[in-house]
């Protein structure tokens, strides 16, 4: 008996997926792996983070923390990455906070204590209200915000920040298109049912606050050459940090000087 290739499998799976829920839905159960069951009682959270509930324009209820820096007048907005919840980005945000800004961690529609589902357009939505928050319930200026994204969370931040003048946009192991990302984990093939799905290229064009950008060599998930090109892309003041012989999670741990360093120097440099 002839056994069916796994290869063949997939590409069944990936058409009957395709058949039964349209592109749209088939690209956001393949980008976004929520946890809704990890998260931290606001009770036993440290004291000097603040758990806020901001809620989207369509009345989803997104699930944030705020980390304050005493006598800053700037704010970074941070945008995790496609797994987990914001609740385990918490010593991330703290680090963040050490740059000299106070810290607003931005978790998505699905994930964690938030309401609605994950999605492509949501992710985009709720990044507007956490911007429309940080000005108007915090109280800081446009360009006294600077804005964070790593992984997926690098087209929040890209499409949150397209024509403000904020103080500056970083970008951690940022993916070029939709594309250009199933072509290099070699579904090329099939790569056009993403159609115009997270293309940070096309709006990185429109852009106008300073962006560092950092990747690693060795990203297993994200190629190098794909930040390479989300880069070559910008056309403001920009910078590229090479963590050499780093992956898509472990940069900090594999050279923190450089990856903490160059996040708080761009931060400083940037501060209006």
């Amino acid at each position: 008996m002839k056994l069916i290739s796994k290869k063949t499998i997939f590409i069944a799976g990936f058409l009957y997926l395709l058949f039964m829920s349209g592109c749209d839905p088939l690209v956001n159960r393949m980008a976004f792996f929520p946890d809704t069951t990890d998260t931290i009682p606001a009770a036993s959270l440290p004291p000097d983070v603040k758990e806020v509930f901001i809620k989207t324009g369509n009345e989803v209820k997104l699930q944030c923390y705020f980390l304050p820096f005493p006598d800053s007048k700037n704010i970074l907005l941070y945008f995790h990455g496609n797994g987990g919840n914001i609740g385990q980005r918490i010593p991330e945000l703290g680090m963040l906070r050490h740059s000299g800004v106070s810290v607003l961690g931005v978790g998505y529609r699905g994930y964690g204590k938030s309401t609605g589902r994950p999605s492509e357009k949501g992710i985009y939505l709720d990044g507007a209200a956490a911007f429309n928050y940080a000005k108007d319930s915090l109280g800081y200026k446009t360009e006294k915000i600077f804005m964070c994204g790593r992984s997926i969370g690098t087209t929040a931040a890209i499409n949150t920040a397209m024509g403000k003048n904020i103080a500056g946009l970083i970008l951690v192991t940022p993916l070029s298109t939709g594309k250009e990302y199933a072509a290099a984990h070699g579904i090329g093939y099939i790569s056009f049912l993403a159609g115009g799905a997270f293309n940070n290229v096309e709006k990185c064009r429109k852009l106008a606050c300073p962006c560092l950008v950092i990747h690693g060599t060795a990203d297993e998930i994200i190629p190098y050459a794909l930040g390479e090109k989300v880069y070559n892309s910008l056309t403001v003041k920009k910078k590229f940090v090479t963590i050499k012989d780093g992956g898509h999670n472990n940069l900090e741990d594999k050279d923190p000087r450089a990856f903490w360093g160059s996040i708080k120097e761009f931060i400083q440099e940037n501060v209006r």
